[in-house]
């Protein structure tokens, strides 16, 4: 993993203390409790730094992931599933980055289109993986209780998170349920959010183990008391 640090050369220039102590921590001993592999690794670290808003970092470490084991496509993926927990606000200069970073890596652009979905079906493809997330009951107990007024949001999550973004190639359901819980673990503030993909994971096969090592490899860029946070969720969700 001390790859990924290899482009963060003004840091170790100019603070050579500070270098060290982090990429002893952020690439070494946190890697001693994971069990991610190292696509994992990087995809939640990417995760983390868009959502902590931290483009410098985030590109330094694009440069050295796509000399790994990180392709274009997941890159775009990733950036895309970014866009309904993130906002747009927060994920648009990301967008910015990932083309300078291709351009510079020689990768053609536009890379090719990953929909699956259509104007005509996206609500229900949505409405599909939403229930194999989550289940059919709990999909329609939300959608009962969602108030008059209110449950064009409903159909915002089916038809613009879930029909648009999650049922696209590139990424798989784990690797997607992996990320949103990375986002929203880095974000703060979203703990209702993060129990819900935190069972999400559980549906799709990602245990707690992963869950737990996805925290560990993330804690560096967010701290201690939002991994806090994040962690206590996890065991309060996964026993």
């Amino acid at each position: 993993m001390n790859k990924l640090f290899d482009n963060f050369g003004r840091i170790q220039k100019n603070d050579p203390e500070f270098h060290e102590i982090f990429k002893n921590f952020a690439y070494d001993e946190v890697f001693e409790y994971s069990t991610l592999s190292e696509k994992e690794s990087i995809l939640v670290i990417l995760a983390s730094l868009i959502a902590c808003q931290s483009p410098k970092a985030f590109k330094k470490t694009l440069l050295s992931a796509l000399d790994c084991d990180i392709t274009p496509q997941e890159v775009k993926e990733l950036l895309y599933q970014s866009v309904p927990y993130v906002g747009f606000g927060r994920a648009h200069n990301f967008f910015g980055v990932v083309i300078k970073v291709f351009e510079k890596k020689g990768i053609d652009m536009p890379l090719p289109p990953g929909s699956n979905t259509s104007v005509e079906n996206r609500h229900k493809k949505g409405r599909e993986l939403q229930e194999k997330y989550f289940g059919a009951e709990m999909i329609q107990m939300i959608n009962e209780n969602t108030p008059d007024g209110q449950k064009h949001f409903n159909r915002f999550l089916e038809g613009f998170c879930f029909g648009d973004f999650y049922t696209r190639d590139g990424l798989d359901d784990k690797q997607r349920e992996l990320i949103t819980f990375a986002f929203l673990a880095s974000l703060g503030g979203c703990e209702n959010q993060l129990r819900g993909h935190a069972q999400g994971n559980l549906n799709v096969g990602n245990d707690k183990e992963k869950l737990v090592s996805a925290i560990t490899v993330i804690m560096p860029y967010i701290g201690f008391p939002r991994t806090l946070n994040a962690l206590a969720i996890v065991n309060e969700i996964c026993g």
